[in-house]
């Protein structure tokens, strides 16, 4: 009898395990892009006063001079195109901020990011009677750049440095003390805050269309900045020396990727308020989805931002009808639990 030895099966290779992983990746990111699409047009359809998806359809390929037609084309549809620009804005500074500082606990929100941005916006319109956006965006900008240094300072005094715990601290006491002047700023002179009638809560109702076109070239500077720094920022999540070793430059990809803050951030807050959590929670989701590759991280954060964005917006319309509840406000209820969950779950609480 002779005997016949059975192979072994073999090994699945590295190769093809890679391949996989980036075949699910990309349809993932196929079925949120669809999932975009749908929040898109819940958002152009629902609200106060709910439009049929036929009237919806006309508005855009058969025109006529009707109440609802006026209301897709020139309200609903601005305020989702502001809305996509302004969720890709926080949800990728939240990602860019929480991989440049390797701190889970960082959003622009939770670092007092926000609260700079929308002060010095504050300043220029109240005190400088600065009323254009083309004008009081720049002081936006500052605004970020202000709140970034102010953060890290006070979060590396001291012999511990700037750990991602003294960071969060740093930023939630220094965000209280500049959302403060912005609210005595304001109070002093209301007036001059009646057009951005609640721009402070955060909010993508009553902003006419040129604000998105305003706003859009910085947004897409941002994002082309974030997505060229984000393989440098894989390697500087190892830790500066072996990124170094790597062949990272890891001075120049942080000013890249603080610049690419400012941008999105200063122009998002400029434009909507300074609303908060997106840039914490969704690239916390999309990070359990995907892994800890950056690239990954920042491509699905930009469709999952928007989707966050626009559904807080569509729940804040329809609580309360025929009221609305700002978008800034169904983010933070959202959000504030999320906070306090990562907290207890990093033992925050216990250092």
């Amino acid at each position: 009898m002779v005997l016949t030895r059975t192979a072994a099966p073999a090994r699945p290779q590295p190769a093809a395990g890679l391949a996989k992983t980036q075949a699910r990746r990309g349809v993932g990111l196929l079925l949120c892009l669809v999932l975009l699409g749908v929040v898109c047009l819940l958002s152009i359809a629902l609200g106060t006063r709910n439009i049929s998806p036929h009237t919806v359809w006309d508005a855009f390929f058969h025109y006529a001079d009707t109440d609802d037609q006026s209301i897709v084309r020139e309200l609903r549809v601005p305020r989702t195109i502001l809305g996509l620009l302004a969720g890709v804005a926080f949800g990728l500074s939240g990602a860019v901020i929480q991989a440049v500082t390797r701190n889970p606990l960082a959003d622009t929100q939770v670092l007092g990011i926000n609260a700079g941005a929308a002060l010095f916006v504050v300043v220029a319109v109240g005190l400088l009677g600065l009323t254009n956006l083309h004008q009081y965006m720049w002081f936006g900008f500052a605004g970020v750049a202000f709140a970034l240094t102010m953060v890290y300072l006070l979060g590396s005094a001291g012999r511990a440095g700037a750990t991602p715990v003294r960071l969060t601290l740093a930023g939630i006491a220094l965000g209280a003390v500049m959302d403060g002047i912005s609210s005595g700023i304001r109070l002093i002179r209301p007036r001059a805050f009646d057009y951005l009638r609640f721009w402070d809560v955060g909010s993508l109702a009553g902003r006419p269309a040129d604000v998105a076109l305003t706003i859009a070239p910085f947004v897409l500077a941002g994002v082309l900045l974030a997505l060229f720094v984000a393989r440098s920022l894989n390697a500087v999540a190892l830790g500066d020396d072996l990124a170094r070793t790597l062949g990272a430059s890891v001075g120049r990809t942080r000013i890249l990727a603080t610049v690419s803050v400012m941008l999105l951030t200063g122009a998002a807050t400029a434009a909507v308020g300074p609303i908060g959590f997106v840039g914490l929670m969704v690239p916390h989701v999309v990070r359990w989805i995907v892994g800890p590759d950056q690239r990954w991280i920042f491509v699905y954060t930009m469709v999952l931002g928007p989707v966050l964005l626009l559904v807080s917006d569509i729940v804040g319309r329809l609580v309360v009808r025929p009221g609305e509840l700002r978008v800034g406000v169904v983010t933070a209820f959202v959000g504030a639990p999320v906070l306090i969950w990562w907290i207890r779950r990093s033992r925050v609480s216990g250092l």
